[in-house]
């Protein structure tokens, strides 16, 4: 088996996750986040649709976490998401951070809202 390191470019991967938290590019973030070419910021959840539509024009893909369990995103956000063009995947946090870091490290443009297990 031959073994490559991965190189992240300018993003920052997840590198870990707990209750309440994301460890994100070495540092500790707690609460909902949005990690996209712009880096890492606060997200202040479901309600904040406007924090996402910032990407449409910067990302091809938008993961969203939902927590520990994969569950619907809220009718109105996703139809704003879907009106802007903005491609949007809703899996469970965990998930979604796996599928962002294999994909980051393939130069995808991609982002990631996240909101903690």
């Amino acid at each position: 088996m031959r073994l490559n390191e991965i190189t992240f470019t300018d993003a920052k991967p997840v590198e870990g996750y707990g209750p309440g938290f994301f460890r994100v590019g070495g540092e500790v973030v707690h609460g909902p986040l949005i990690i996209g070419p712009a880096g890492v910021q606060s997200w202040q959840g479901y309600d904040d649709a406007d924090a996402l539509l910032t990407l449409k024009d910067q990302v091809d893909v938008l993961f969203v976490g939902t927590g520990s369990n994969i569950a619907h995103l809220p009718s109105d956000l996703r139809v704003a998401l879907e009106d802007a063009g903005l491609g949007v995947e809703v899996m469970a946090s965990p998930a979604a951070c796996r599928t962002y870091n294999v994909l980051l490290s393939e130069g995808r443009r991609i982002a990631l809202a996240l909101v903690p297990v």
